[in-house]
């Protein structure tokens, strides 16, 4: 889609939208059909800078989060540290990334809060809806992430085609597994 804009129900039957902001996707969210997914809770923070070490003295060393796996990406330029706080479906993964090459993108260490996870009952639905009602995704698609579940991330940044992004934070929704749906829904 290039330069379309999304309208809610109310919309295309000539109801009038509350809210600010000058699209329609930021008006009206209420007046919007059923999201076909739930958001569950936080799934993980990811925490980026040029040396992991330094990360690890804090989140490992003084906080005392365990380092539960490893995870090396030259697609992803990243090296991270997966760690973990809470047990079961409240688990929380907090990743420790550094770039594999600091002069290549995505360059993991130049926004020190990475990005946000959160868990998502149904990530198929979800990236349909979402993309139907004008929320932009950075470019890969649904695909396997660092901890094995599916993946996908909300682009920080809008444009005239797709104006709801993150305002500048990296969102990444993560298809949550059965046991964390029948915890948390």
């Amino acid at each position: 889609m290039t330069g379309a804009r999304h309208a809610s129900p109310s919309q295309a039957a000539g109801g009038a939208i509350v809210g600010g902001g000058d699209h329609p996707q930021a008006q009206g969210v209420g007046a919007m059909s059923q999201r076909p997914f739930k958001v569950l809770g936080i799934q993980q923070i990811a925490i980026g800078g040029p040396d992991k070490k330094r990360l690890h003295t804090l989140w490992v060393d003084m906080l005392g989060l365990e380092v539960t796996g490893t995870f090396k990406s030259e697609k992803e330029n990243v090296d991270e540290d997966i760690c973990t706080m809470g047990s079961g479906p409240h688990r929380v993964e907090v990743d420790l990334m550094q770039p594999l090459d600091p002069d290549q993108k995505p360059a993991v260490h130049t926004t020190p809060l990475n990005h946000v996870g959160l868990w998502i009952d149904n990530l198929p639905s979800a990236v349909q809806w979402l993309t139907a009602h004008g929320v932009r995704f950075a470019p890969g698609g649904i695909r396997k992430g660092a901890a094995g579940y599916d993946i996908v991330f909300v682009h920080p940044k809008s444009n005239e085609s797709f104006p709801i992004a993150g305002e500048g934070v990296l969102l990444e929704l993560v298809q949550a597994p059965a046991d964390v749906i029948r915890a948390l829904a």
